[in-house]
C-alpha cells in the first residue's frame, strides 16, 4: 500500500495537477454545497468524492472500491484491497473527526477501542494561504499514538455539550505533519472561479 500512495505524491505530473486543480475543484464543491451563503454539512462528502476521483484517475476505477459497508466508519475508500481514510479540514490542523456520532457512549467506546489501522489522506484547506495534502501511513500514526498515548491522541466531546464525535487532537496532527516518513504536497489555496451555475447541468439533463 505504501508504494501505491507514495507514487501519488512522487508522480510529478499528478502533483502539479493537484496543485493546479484541487483548489478550483474544492471551490466548486463549496458553491454546490452552499445555501444562502452558508456551506452545508454535505461538503465533507463532496470533497471526499473529489479525492476518490483522483485515485480513480491515477490507478483506474477497477482498483478503487467505493461500496464501503456502514460498519466501517473509518474506511472511505479501498485502493488495491487496502482501506484508506480520507479527511479534510479548513484552517489550522486540529479537530479532524475520526467518527461522527451524537451518542456519548458510542464515542467513549470508540475512543477506548481505537488504534490506528488505516492509511490516511488529509487535505488541509487554507483559502488565501498555504495548505497541504498529506499522506499519513498507518505505521506513522501508530508511532505517534504510542508516543503521546491515547489520552493525548484522541479528543472526546466535553460533557454537557452537543457531542459530535471523536477527534484526532491538534497535538497528534502536528506531530504527524512534522514526521519525515510522511508525504505531503504544498498547495496555494487561491479562489479562481467567479461564476458557477449550480443548476445548469441539471437543467441540461432534463432537456436531454
Amino acid at each position: 500500500m505504501d508504494d501505491y500512495l507514495k507514487s501519488l505524491f512522487s508522480d510529478r505530473e499528478i502533483v502539479n495537477k493537484i496543485k493546479r486543480k484541487l483548489p478550483s475543484l474544492f471551490q466548486l464543491a463549496e458553491i454546490d454545497s452552499s445555501r444562502a451563503g452558508k456551506i452545508g454539512m454535505e461538503i465533507g462528502s463532496v470533497r471526499e468524492r473529489i479525492i476518490i476521483a483522483l485515485l480513480m484517475y491515477k490507478y483506474g476505477d477497477k482498483n478503487v472500491k467505493v461500496d464501503i459497508p456502514i460498519t466501517e466508519p473509518e474506511t472511505d475508500v479501498i485502493l488495491f484491497n487496502k482501506p484508506i481514510s480520507i479527511k479534510t479540514i479548513s484552517g489550522n490542523l486540529g479537530g479532524v473527526k475520526l467518527i461522527w456520532t451524537v451518542d456519548p457512549q458510542k464515542a467513549l467506546d470508540f475512543s477506548r477501542n481505537y488504534y490506528p489501522s488505516k492509511d490516511m489522506l488529509l487535505v488541509q484547506i487554507n483559502w488565501g494561504g498555504l495548505g497541504h495534502f498529506y499522506y499519513f501511513p498507518v505505521a506513522c500514526q501508530i508511532k505517534v499514538f504510542n508516543e503521546i498515548k491515547r489520552e493525548s491522541y484522541l479528543k472526546l466531546p466535553k460533557q454537557g455539550t452537543n457531542p459530535r464525535g471523536v477527534e484526532i487532537t491538534k497535538e497528534a496532527l502536528e506531530k504527524l505533519s512534522k514526521r519525515k516518513d510522511i508525504s505531503k504536497i504544498d498547495i496555494n489555496w487561491e479562489r479562481g472561479i467567479e461564476k458557477h451555475q449550480v443548476y445548469e447541468r441539471w437543467v441540461k439533463l432534463w432537456d436531454n
